[in-house]
């Protein structure tokens, strides 16, 4: 969050809502997607970050009602107080804000993750590991990212191979389509620094329906997951234009060949 935002005294929502704010006036390419929802919220002048998402939720009963963190009961999971109630507890930060912003934008795939999130726990319980489908619903929904693309690129991706995915095919990413999911990563890329990388899940078709049918158990204990750093996308940022961007092995890693 930009430094200059910070109103001595002023409340921690109508900071964290400045802040949104000011992301839209520049509106960098990966909030597009939100950016209807993400306009409404910004206007509401609400009291708490809860407040401005029920006010661009509005009157509709399929999407979730967003209350404060103090009504989640002390002894309840997260994940089966939502399911249990349909309503999700926002404390007044950016990390909660993207939260509510991706729930107003994918309701039925932030439900699906939710549902699969609560069958989990009731069937493991909260104490020791989460296990392989909780993780993974953790990595989509912290930091994944959605891709619908043509072969040519999601090949290039799952291999890693980056002058491929983003030189020698450059011009197939008009025909792709990425939305940023992790509400964690829209967080970080409040100030983008190139190392940013999401956790990609391909699919044919990006509707809210088609991504959360796509969820099932038995893809995601196999966490087919890509990494993308996301500012190599094309046209997500101007030093992009140029090939030696991408030669940044920091960034840009090669897959690890394991010994036999």
């Amino acid at each position: 969050m930009r430094s200059d935002l910070i109103v001595e005294g002023e409340p921690d929502s109508c900071r964290v809502l400045a802040s949104l704010g000011d992301a839209l006036r520049t509106m960098p390419p990966w909030l597009h997607p939100f950016q209807s929802v993400a306009d409404r919220v910004a206007q509401s002048k609400a009291e708490s970050i809860a407040a401005s998402l029920n006010f661009a939720r509005a009157s509709d009963e399929t999407l979730p009602q967003f209350v404060p963190q103090s009504m989640l009961p002390g002894d309840e999971p997260y994940e089966s107080f939502i399911a249990k109630t349909f309503r999700v507890p926002t404390r007044n930060n950016l990390h909660d804000l993207f939260n509510g912003i991706v729930w107003l934008t994918f309701p039925r795939t932030k439900r699906r993750i939710n549902l699969l999130q609560a069958q989990e726990i009731m069937r493991r319980g909260v104490s020791g590991s989460r296990g392989e489908v909780r993780d993974a619903l953790t990595v989509f929904d912290e930091n994944g990212a959605i891709l619908q693309a043509p072969s040519s690129l999601t090949n290039a991706l799952r291999e890693r191979d980056w002058n491929s995915l983003f030189v020698t095919h450059r011009a197939d990413w008009q025909s792709a389509h990425l939305v940023l999911f992790g509400h964690a990563l829209l967080e970080k890329l409040m100030q983008p620094r190139k190392p940013m990388t999401a956790h990609v899940w391909c699919v044919d078709d990006l509707s809210d329906d088609a991504v959360a049918a796509s969820l099932t158990p038995e893809r995601l204990i196999d966490k087919p997951f890509s990494p993308l750093p996301v500012l190599g996308v094309p046209g997500w940022c101007e030093a992009n234009e140029h090939p030696q961007f991408y030669r940044d092995s920091g960034v840009f890693r090669v897959p690890t060949i394991r010994a036999i």
